[in-house]
């Protein structure tokens, strides 16, 4: 959530800069909501303080032997008022808050200006696509040429955008997760964490995906209970352990990794990518977060998005990373970097990865704070996150890339360890 102060004090230039994302701040209602809280917030501090004046006479009356019941009769219809006074300014704040809640980060002046995905900004790539001498195959044809990728039975477990996978697919698929976790901790300094896939309300408030995108998210409603959600990705566990905490400054930077199954209902991808297993309902990844101080945020920025990176590199798959605009990057970013791997078939980068910053974004809505060494007063901490990688994804991709022309895959040299030595499957 966005600086409340600085909504207030700075709406016209806050709308223009949200409008480089394609969000139109309603700044007249917002003006509006805050000129009545503060009239109410007046009105009831100077009703308060009459009250107390007035209470205070009624013994002074009292001992002077007066007749007190008028000035009481007084004293209960400003209490009457106060009590309004108080209903109407927690609904004015309540109409604030909800607001606040549905606004998106501010981009970072580094990030490109643009409208949609037409305008992210390609900064490097690695690595050169092969060229093959046969007719490449997709990962559907490939997987179900051995039945090892079977969505017709998933389908009759559970309806579409779902996948089974069987035998040397199942197993290089949890070779991959295991892969990337092991990298993460052994190279990159991270703390393997296994988090809750469901988690209530207020955690995906915390992260962003709450209110604004609850379409998107699977829900259990509990009678008498608090409502789960099946998680989107571990950002959500992950960011929120911080969440209402004040992390010793000496902690920072506190890196979290961990693999879990990721689920999303797909509400705006309707007849997108419904051939495989590009875009999913459950789908697994290996997710970064940090947790960093303020100054350091867009350094970690750079290193996580390395750290991505160096993943597609060992497994030694072509990708380049892009800059997203403002237009294209998510509710909650202030910065995106997106790693896109290239998918044979396709012929073309497909995003694998994407690494935000945040800021203080997702720290405000958490009350996620550092105690300043220099200051000893808490402030915000800053809360980064990235796929490192979609493990599905990964898989395609090694999939296609790998393939050979009698339709088995070659294992990556870094998988064999985990693959128990095999050179090919199929």
């Amino acid at each position: 959530m966005l600086d409340a102060k600085l909504v207030r004090t700075q709406p016209r230039e806050i709308a223009e800069r949200l409008a480089t994302r394609g969000f139109e701040l309603d700044v007249a209602r917002l003006e509006s909501l805050e000129n009545q809280r503060k009239s109410v917030q007046t009105r009831t501090e100077q009703l308060q303080a009459e009250r107390n004046a007035r209470s205070k006479s009624i013994g002074q009356a009292k001992q002077r032997g007066e007749d007190i019941s008028p000035l009481l009769a007084d004293v209960d219809r400003m209490g009457t008022e106060l009590e309004e006074g108080k209903r109407e300014l927690e609904s004015i704040q309540a109409e604030l808050d909800n607001l606040l809640l549905n606004i998106p980060n501010l981009p970072h002046e580094s990030v490109p200006v643009g409208a949609d995905e037409e305008g992210n900004v390609e900064v490097r790539r690695w690595g050169t696509p092969r060229r093959f001498d046969f007719e490449v195959k997709d990962h559907v044809a490939l997987g179900e040429q051995h039945g090892w990728l079977d969505f017709e039975t998933a389908a009759k477990l559970s309806g579409a955008r779902f996948a089974l996978l069987r035998g040397p697919i199942a197993r290089l698929h949890r070779a991959l997760a295991q892969f990337m976790i092991n990298l993460h901790v052994t190279d990159h300094g991270y703390e393997e964490a296994y988090t809750p896939y469901l988690v209530q309300a207020p955690a995906l408030q915390g992260t962003g995906q709450l209110p604004k995108f609850e379409e998107d998210l699977f829900k259990i409603s509990r009678e008498n209970e608090a409502d789960f959600y099946l998680i989107p990705t571990a950002e959500v566990s992950l960011t929120n352990i911080v969440a209402g905490e004040i992390v010793d400054a000496k902690q920072l930077p506190i890196k979290f990794v961990a693999h879990t199954p990721c689920f999303r209902s797909e509400a705006g991808a309707s007849g997108r990518d419904t051939r495989g297993m590009i875009r999913q309902h459950q789908f697994d990844k290996v997710e970064m977060v940090q947790i960093v101080e303020p100054s350091k945020s867009f350094e970690a920025l750079e290193a996580m998005t390395g750290n991505a990176e160096r993943v597609l590199q060992l497994l030694e798959l072509p990708y380049r990373v892009l800059a997203l605009c403002t237009g294209d990057m998510g509710f909650s970013a202030t910065k995106t970097y997106d790693l896109e791997v290239w998918v044979p078939s396709q012929d073309k980068f497909r995003e694998i990865s994407s690494c935000s910053n945040c800021g203080d974004f997702q720290a405000r809505r958490m009350q996620a704070r550092y105690r300043n060494p220099e200051t000893g007063k808490p402030e915000l901490v800053h809360t980064l996150n990235g796929s490192g990688l979609a493990v599905g994804r990964t898989l395609v991709a090694v999939l296609e890339n790998y393939q050979q022309a009698d339709g088995s895959i070659r294992v990556p040299e870094v998988l064999k360890p985990y693959m128990g030595g095999l050179d090919v499957i199929g």
